[in-house]
């Protein structure tokens, strides 16, 4: 089965404002995922890592100049063919945005625009991707809204977003992403500020849709425990590159990069007692960490940007980045830094390859 999206190589840039000239500050530098139909892949790490900006490259949301796309290919499969999104013409790229791929945005009151019913925002998507209007563009509406439990659809309607609880609002924004029925689902952060139980209900309710429905999702979250509930996959990312990526029980079973376990570190535990829980940083700064990598090749090392290279990394003119990803399992992939060593295993993924193998959905 092909992917239904995959970066390649992504980088992108933004224009700095402290008065560096033309310098730019790399947001994302060498992103590589995949997603293929009725999958749900998890994005995690730390805030400013990369995840958002990766997730709005999609449908490249980020305002330009500032923003840059400095190399790399965004595929999406449109009729068994794949199209380069970071070049599609503005004209085609508005049919896929709401039509073939929807996004959540993180917080819904700042998404939806006050000064109009939640009615008229969701017919607007409706109007433009299946060309209904009228009472067919408003009964399509309630029965969006309908579809993601929003009671008395057809009485609110007409309600502005301030007549939303936050919750309401979250499902009006998932109403909206879903009422032309996308190939696939990003959803970034969309249980932010909400309390526990409402973020189970929408948790359920995405996952109810994608099963329904046969479409894919993106979810990015800081959670890792909904992750480990909803995810087939996982991709965890640092300093704009993924440093581990592969089936979701695999990696929370054997994490195999620093980071990862350095994440996992700082997650409570309910049977361990301790004064103090583990942080990333203990995690990263143990140089016992990162000498080894369980299951990897004599002289692997994992990658991370603040480490000095290995003596045997592959000089620059002989590749095209200093890390790479390295296979350690089926579909288990790891960050490391691109060594002799590294080059010459016969589990390397070569440049650009797909990052993921198909991983069942459940």
């Amino acid at each position: 089965m092909s992917p239904l999206l995959s970066i390649e190589d992504l980088a992108v840039s933004f224009k700095r404002r402290d008065g560096a000239g033309d310098r730019r500050t790399m947001a994302v530098d060498g992103m590589r995922l995949n997603v293929y139909p009725k999958q749900t892949v998890a994005i995690v790490g730390e805030s400013g890592c990369g995840k958002s900006v990766t997730a709005m490259s999609i449908l490249r949301l980020l305002p330009e100049p500032n923003a840059k796309y400095e190399r790399g290919r965004i595929l999406f499969d449109r009729e068994s063919t794949p199209a380069d999104l970071l070049t599609l013409h503005q004209k085609e790229l508005r049919r896929v945005r709401g039509g073939e791929i929807a996004m959540i945005f993180q917080e819904p009151m700042t998404s939806l625009n006050p000064v109009y019913t939640v009615g008229d925002q969701i017919i607007e998507a409706i109007h433009l991707h299946q060309g209904l209007r009228g009472k067919k563009a408003l009964h399509a509406a309630v029965s969006a809204m309908e579809r993601v439990g929003i009671r008395d659809a057809a009485g609110r309607v007409n309600d502005y977003p301030h007549q939303y609880s936050g919750g309401m609002r979250q499902r009006v924004m998932i109403a909206m992403a879903l009422a032309c029925e996308p190939r696939l689902l990003i959803a970034d952060e969309p249980t932010t500020a909400l309390d526990v139980t409402v973020q189970a209900q929408i948790l359920e309710l995405l996952d109810d849709i994608r099963k329904t429905n046969d479409m894919a999702m993106l979810l990015i979250t800081h959670d890792l425990g909904v992750v480990a509930e909803r995810a087939d996959a996982v991709c965890v990312v640092y300093a704009g590159r993924v440093v581990e990526f592969g089936p979701t029980r695999e990696v929370f079973a054997n994490p195999m990069h620093p980071y990862t376990r350095g994440l996992f570190a700082c997650i409570p535990s309910m049977s361990e007692k301790r004064e103090r829980l583990v942080t990333v940083k203990q995690i990263v700064e143990d140089e016992d960490e990162f000498k080894r990598l369980p299951r990897a090749p004599e002289g692997v090392r994992p990658w991370w940007p603040w480490h000095e290279p290995p003596k045997d990394l592959v000089p620059a003119p002989d590749a095209p980045a200093e890390y790479i990803l390295e296979s350690v399992a089926p579909g288990h992939w790891v960050g490391v830094w691109r060594t002799e060593a590294v080059r010459e295993s016969p589990r390397i993924q070569p440049e650009l390859a797909p990052v993921a193998q198909k991983v069942v959905s459940r």
